[in-house]
């Protein structure tokens, strides 16, 4: 029986879907047919946001009316606001945002109609309160004052708003939109199939959501973006970094941000997301994590024959831009909402329970002794 067991659900295939795939005749993940690094050169995020959610690239009037619903939605409730503020300031970004939804859940009115329509509402509820539920928390835990969202920016341009009271120049914020559009989906990864799954047993979007929050959280997926700016501030500097990684890979310690359990070749996101890393690193006159970068790479890539993820230039890239270490996978989940939310739509279209088998490898059957023989 063991050699039927398939770990992880490795190489299994559960269902279909027509949100994104990696394709490897381009080698490139691809979303609803386009290669993510052409999306990233000519779309911002708002139209991925979109196309991932309706199929399609919108059109400019398709474009100004989606806008315009989520900056409507922004707003967050007094209630939520109040909670947020009471949440404590040392509590994971990832438990704010998983408690936020949450309560965005018990507040709306469509929580049980699992109507297409109705969802697609309440995604566009959870898409736009969830990044301004962030920042007040991102506020609030240092003892500053919340700034309230503004229906005259961006999805990007508010958030840096909201968190830090300025926008900042037009290139960075191409390349938090860049990082946006390429965390925004990637198939059946774990959180999205932990989406699926407890929707599956027709479970509400605010709740399959939360789930996928739970999931993003950990290490050996969202959470590793994080990991590799810890990485980054334990090398320190340029000149110490061949050492630790030599070190690191002699003592068999695990080297986050590379390796990637689809892409055997290298990940088709990272050569785009390394270019805009670099370009913040030139705005902010800061070449130190470039050049730990580099090394560690091609330690990896020599010693290892491991390619880096997108995790790996995401994490200082945050770094560069402000952002506290711990608010990077925060920053995935404002983007991972759009490609959740459309393998959930997706899944209650052709829903079936989601309700794997487990091989048994316990005891055989025992008889049950009285207490006073055991």
């Amino acid at each position: 029986m063991s050699d039927e067991i398939k770990k992880g659900l490795l190489g299994i295939v559960v269902d279909e879907t027509e949100v994104s795939k990696v394709m490897p005749e381009i080698n490139s993940l691809t979303y609803r047919g386009y290669a993510a690094q052409d999306l990233c050169a000519k779309c911002k995020f708002e139209e991925v946001a979109y196309l991932i959610l309706n199929g399609e690239l919108p059109t400019k009037k398709q474009l100004k009316k989606f806008e315009k619903e989520e900056r409507k939605e922004r707003k967050l409730s007094k209630t939520l606001l109040d909670d947020i503020k009471k949440f404590p300031k040392k509590s994971h970004p990832m438990d704010a945002a998983r408690t936020a939804v949450s309560i965005m859940g018990l507040e709306d009115k469509e929580t049980k109609d699992n109507s297409p329509k109705a969802n697609m509402r309440k995604v566009m509820r959870i898409f736009a309160k969830t990044p301004v539920a962030l920042a007040a928390f991102y506020r609030a835990r240092k003892g500053k004052k919340i700034i309230s969202p503004k229906k005259n920016l961006s999805f990007s341009e508010n958030f840096f708003h909201m968190c830090f009271g300025k926008v900042p120049n037009k290139e960075i914020v191409k390349a938090f939109d860049v990082s946006l559009i390429l965390y925004a989906e990637h198939s059946f990864n774990v959180s999205t199939f932990t989406a699926r799954t407890i929707t599956s047993s027709l479970s509400d979007i605010h709740g399959a959501i939360t789930g996928a929050i739970a999931s993003l959280k950990g290490p050996l997926h969202g959470g590793a973006n994080e990991e590799v700016m810890h990485m980054m501030n334990k090398i320190k500097k340029p000149e110490n970094a061949l050492k630790w990684i030599n070190k690191a890979l002699d003592n068999k310690d695990v080297i986050m941000g590379f390796g990637h359990r689809v892409y055997k070749s290298g990940d088709s996101r990272v050569p785009t997301m390394r270019e805009y890393f670099g370009k913040v690193a030139k705005i902010k006159k800061d070449k130190k994590f470039e050049k730990i970068y580099d090394i560690v790479e091609k330690v990896m890539i020599d010693r290892k024959n491991i390619h880096p993820n997108v995790d790996y230039p995401t994490g200082p890239t945050y770094h560069l831009m402000g952002f506290d270490t711990d608010f990077f996978t925060p920053i995935f989940v404002i983007s991972r909402i759009t490609g959740w939310s459309a393998h959930i739509i997706e899944q209650h279209a052709a829903n079936k329970l989601i309700r794997p088998l487990a091989s048994y490898r316990g005891n055989k059957h025992r008889k049950v002794l009285q207490l006073n023989q055991r």
